[in-house]
């Protein structure tokens, strides 16, 4: 499949909001909610078929729409990705993988790829755009992270270090692009009902969320210029008792 494949968009069209990994259940139903306001959107994912799905859904809501098909795990492309976007003035990115961790734990090339996908390309493309908003003094950038990063857990810590990391790494982007005017939102959601965790049995309904619920938070977040979303809103509290428990007690814990 080609890397990058572009859906030009007309002349005078200005591109607002740029999605990655725009074929996620999340970033779906934040798409929708942003076409509501009238914004441009930008979306580009992996897979063409469902990219023009997404698209076409969109569209049809009277949305305006450009795409790209890209793999953004192919890090040494992602400067052509960028320059055939153009000018971007917000962006969110959803892409990321959950994987086995029991395959994780016997097999260092599945935790290599995990954290390449749901860190280190997200850092390269995140590092590029900063550098073009912040030339312009101003911009929005939103990152969906995770509460599974705020403490390294048994059964998840390969997917929750890659968040954890993601979540620092925007923390200090924050600090380094206030002074030029551009906003950072980290979010970090609890369990979401979507197709990537359909696999997860004994779903407690009160911390399950759906796709549309976290939009509407998110949309709000960025609304009121926060720096940091947990959505929904009890899993701030819930980690913040996570983190407290000393770790030698923690240790013997089976989270």
């Amino acid at each position: 499949m080609a890397s990058v494949a572009i859906r030009e968009a007309p002349t005078d069209a200005k591109t607002s909001v740029v999605i990655f990994g725009a074929t996620s259940a999340l970033a779906q139903a934040t798409a929708r909610q942003l076409a509501e306001r009238g914004l441009r959107l930008h979306l580009v994912a992996r897979n063409a078929e469902k990219l023009a799905s997404v698209a076409a859904d969109l569209s049809a809501r009277g949305a305006s729409i450009n795409t790209t098909q890209a793999d953004l795990d192919q890090i040494d492309q992602h400067d052509q990705l960028l320059d055939s976007i153009g000018g971007i003035e917000e962006c969110w990115f959803f892409y990321g993988v959950l994987p086995d961790q029991q395959q994780c734990e016997i097999d260092w090339q599945a935790t290599a790829t995990a954290l390449h996908t749901n860190f280190t390309s997200t850092a390269s493309l995140l590092t590029r755009v900063a550098n073009q908003l912040a030339s312009r003094n101003r911009g929005l950038i939103v990152v969906v992270s995770s509460v599974a990063g705020d403490r390294g857990r048994g059964s998840n810590y390969v997917y929750g270090s890659a968040k954890g990391a993601l979540a620092l790494f925007c923390q200090g982007l924050r600090n380094r692009l206030a002074p030029h005017g551009v906003r950072v939102l980290t979010v970090k959601p609890g369990f979401i009902d979507t197709p990537m965790t359909a696999h997860v049995e004994k779903k407690p309904a009160a911390l399950w969320a759906t796709p549309e619920r976290v939009a509407n938070d998110m949309l709000k977040a960025r609304d009121g210029r926060r720096d940091v979303l947990y959505t929904p809103w009890f899993w701030q509290p819930i980690m913040c008792v996570i983190r407290s428990i000393p770790e030698r007690v923690f240790k013997g814990l089976s989270l």
